[in-house]
């Protein structure tokens, strides 16, 4: 497999044919914090128009962060989107229905559930979400905190695309480095179908969109199919 992708990089470059890590296309952003972002990061990236995803540490005073000095910041993943097809709304949902922990219990402030908005619109449709999932939850109470985005700061390495990078060659094939595992649309698509979130439909109707080569988009096919339905977790 490593000779493979060895010798599929050289060849799509003679060719000029590169998987698609930029996306021009008008976007708004969200930040959530719910858990380890290692699962929500690949819970966003495997839907459709969603178009670039991060963790990182937010939602804090501490002017610095980095995974063993995270101060008062939280795992956070930011996620720049297509309003287009798909909704602040719909990713509401996604964000409710995905905690790993820290929804209705207190954990560590790291891991807790939170939602920072960009907008004034972003503020109201959490402030009616968080309403709405009282009610569905009750007796339990939802103790998810909701504030204004600040800065937010890009998790080290290792941690962005963590399920994507756990394919090594494959990785090396789409020519990742820093700024890409930050910015690269294919990556977080990548990230979101290796580990079976959206299902083989929906790969199939997304994977001309991707840039890869057949025998890439057949390496991806098989993680789809063997993944689904497989669930999150860190």
């Amino acid at each position: 497999m490593v000779k493979f992708f060895s010798c599929l990089l050289k060849k799509r470059n003679m060719v000029g044919s590169l998987p698609v890590h930029y996306v021009d296309t008008k976007y708004e952003k969200a930040t959530f914090g719910m858990g380890c972002f290692w699962s929500g990061e690949s819970l966003f990236g495997g839907q459709i128009g969603v178009l670039r995803t991060k963790v990182g540490y937010s939602g804090g005073t501490s002017p610095t962060a980095k995974y063993r000095e995270i101060g008062d910041h939280v795992e956070c993943v930011s996620v720049d989107y297509d309003p287009k097809k798909i909704s602040y709304k719909q990713l509401l949902d996604l964000f409710w229905n995905n905690h790993e922990y820290g929804l209705t219990k207190r954990v560590k402030r790291q891991y807790s559930s939170l939602i920072l908005y960009h907008t004034d619109a972003q503020k109201q449709a959490a402030m009616e979400s968080i309403q709405e999932e009282r009610v569905k939850r009750a007796p339990e109470i939802i103790i998810t905190e909701i504030a204004e985005a600040g800065p937010f700061h890009p998790a080290e390495d290792y941690h962005q695309k963590f399920r994507l990078q756990a394919h090594k060659e494959f990785v090396k094939s789409l020519q990742l480095n820093s700024e890409l595992l930050l910015k690269s649309f294919v990556a977080a698509k990548l990230n979101g179908y290796l580990v079976g979130v959206g299902g083989l439909k929906q790969f199939e109707k997304e994977s001309s969109e991707l840039g890869l080569s057949p025998t890439q988009l057949e390496y991806v096919r098989k993680y789809v199919i063997k993944n689904a339905g497989a669930g999150l977790s860190c």
